[in-house]
C-alpha cells in the first residue's frame, strides 16, 4: 500500500491542501506592530516587510490577514506622522495616544480573528 496515512490518523482537509496554514508569522507581525509602540516604529517596519513578502501564499482568509497588516502599517505611518507634526501645536500628544489605541485595537482584533482561523473584519476600514 502506498497510502501515507495510517488508520488512526484523521483525514486531511480537502479545502486546504497541506492542512491548516501555520499562523506563526502573522502572529509575529502583529507582535512587531505592538512592539513598534515602544521601539519607535522600527519593528513596525520589519512587520510590514514580512507581511509584504508572505502575502499571496495561503488560503484567502490567511492572505486577508497580510492585507490587513499591510493596511495597518501604512495607515499607522500616516497617523503617527500626523501626530508628530501636530506636536508642534500641542495637539499631537492626544492624537498620538489615539493612534496607539487604534493600533492596539486593530492588532487585537486581527489576533482574535487569526485564532478563530478567519479573515479579520473590516479589512478596508481606516478605523477599527
Amino acid at each position: 500500500m502506498n497510502d501515507k496515512s495510517t488508520p488512526n490518523e484523521p483525514p486531511r482537509s480537502v479545502t486546504e491542501p497541506g492542512g491548516t496554514p501555520d499562523t506563526t508569522l502573522p502572529i509575529i507581525v502583529y507582535a512587531l506592530f505592538l512592539a513598534g509602540i515602544v521601539s519607535g516604529g522600527i519593528t513596525t517596519l520589519i512587520g510590514g516587510v514580512i507581511a509584504y513578502v508572505y502575502r499571496g501564499k495561503g488560503p484567502h482568509w490567511f492572505d486577508e490577514h497580510y492585507r490587513y497588516q499591510i493596511r495597518t502599517f501604512w495607515i499607522s505611518l500616516l497617523y503617527f506622522t500626523l501626530s508628530g507634526i501636530l506636536t508642534l501645536v500641542m495637539i499631537g500628544f492626544v492624537t498620538w495616544l489615539l493612534a496607539v489605541v487604534w493600533l492596539v485595537v486593530r492588532c487585537v482584533k486581527g489576533l482574535r480573528a487569526l485564532q478563530e482561523k478567519r479573515a479579520p473584519d473590516n479589512v478596508d476600514s481606516w478605523l477599527f
